[in-house]
């Protein structure tokens, strides 16, 4: 789950400070691509806006940057498809309001954590425009959630709590007009857009969304429900563990991870082995100090990890499982899931699994730059 972001935790040194200045050219780079790759698709989508950039002077991050004509389907109801980077030294997420106004029926969302007012806001005027707008918030949480909780209710909206079926519903998603997915890595948290990496994917695939749909109105209703994986997805507790394993496994050259958390015995085994193959390993994670063990195992097989812990900068909250980048194989999986049994056995979660070029060189550029930024454990 994610953890306490504030209050007893350890955060990155001025160090990011420094480094952040020194990566505003590779955020320009990184822009670049992402306008190639996403091109007209993008802009017409967003009305001929560009995306929201992060990386500006003194930034701990490399890019926000936009990938593969992503970005949700703005005022005028385009569909898009892609993977994009959360902006840093933000406090807002443009690219997600954009994809709440592009409904014209139904929202469907649910959040672990949600504080953004403007995403509320949002939401609350798509009810009073005759969207139908539902939403799950995790019962776990309910301290964090309340404010969004009542003002949503107030508003006519349906809101409830999570089962206690699971552990946590630690699933970040978001579904417009049953045509539109976006599956997350991070709560809509405004205070903490500024110092997190996450990402997002929009999948328009017919029976990805339509089981997100289905596992949606089964959460609600607080019903059992066997969660299909249609054509990109693994669902926690059903088939996550197995369908990270599945990349993990299929990997020849590399692996790139980023991790909040990392202590699944079943990934780690599947890690070591695969650097003990001659797999290149490569980790980023959040407070590195509270998985030695893992780490330890994973570095004397030959694999590198590199964290981030202190008081400031960088927050490292992705879920990130990418292999062989750049290979006719490549893969990655992309989703709330930590890399915890807690997580891949207990919990709500959900997460994808994508081959696209386009979005996998994003992730690949940005993870890169976040293990050049990290410190070696």
């Amino acid at each position: 789950m994610a953890r306490t972001r504030r209050s007893g935790r350890s955060r990155r040194t001025t160090s990011s400070r420094r480094r952040g200045s020194s990566r505003n050219g590779y955020g320009a780079l990184v822009l670049a691509a992402a306008l190639i790759f996403g091109g007209y698709a993008y802009l017409h989508a967003h009305h001929g806006k560009l995306p929201d950039i992060g990386g500006k002077s003194g930034s701990s991050s490399s890019a926000g940057a936009t990938g593969s004509g992503s970005g949700g389907g703005g005022t005028g109801g385009a569909t898009t498809k892609g993977a994009f980077v959360f902006a840093t030294d933000t406090t807002s997420e443009p690219t997600i309001y954009h994809f709440i106004e592009s409904a014209h029926s139904s929202i469907d969302m649910t959040m672990y954590e949600l504080s953004d007012t403007t995403a509320v806001s949002d939401l609350i005027s798509k009810q009073k425009a005759g969207v139908h707008v539902r939403v799950i918030l995790d019962q776990a949480e309910k301290s964090k959630n309340q404010a969004a909780y009542t003002k949503l209710t107030g508003a006519g909206i349906g809101v409830v709590w999570s089962s206690t079926t699971f552990q946590y519903t630690h699933q970040k998603t978001l579904t417009v007009d049953d045509r539109e997915s976006l599956i997350l890595t991070g709560n809509l948290t405004s205070n903490y857009y500024s110092e997190t990496r996450d990402f997002g994917y929009f999948d328009t695939d017919k029976k990805d969304v339509a089981s997100v749909v289905a596992v949606f109105n089964a959460d609600y209703a607080h019903k059992s429900i066997t969660a299909s994986n249609a054509d990109d997805l693994l669902w926690s507790p059903n088939s996550a563990q197995d369908r990270i394993l599945s990349v993990i496994a299929g990997a020849h050259k590399t692996i790139d991870i980023e991790a909040e958390e990392f202590n699944a015995t079943a990934v780690v085994n599947a890690l070591v082995a695969k650097a003990k193959a001659g797999v290149a390993v490569r980790v980023v994670v959040e407070s590195p100090s509270q998985y030695k063990s893992s780490i330890s195992k994973l570095e004397a097989a030959g694999g590198k990890v590199v964290g981030y812990s202190s008081s400031k900068g960088l927050y490292i909250h992705a879920k990130i499982v990418l292999a062989d980048a750049g290979q006719s194989d490549q893969a990655v999986e992309l989703g709330s899931m930590n890399l915890t049994t807690n997580s891949l056995d207990r919990n709500r979660e959900l997460g994808i699994i994508l081959h696209d070029a386009p979005d996998i060189t994003m992730i690949e550029h940005q993870l890169s730059a976040d293990f050049s930024g990290g410190t070696q454990v």
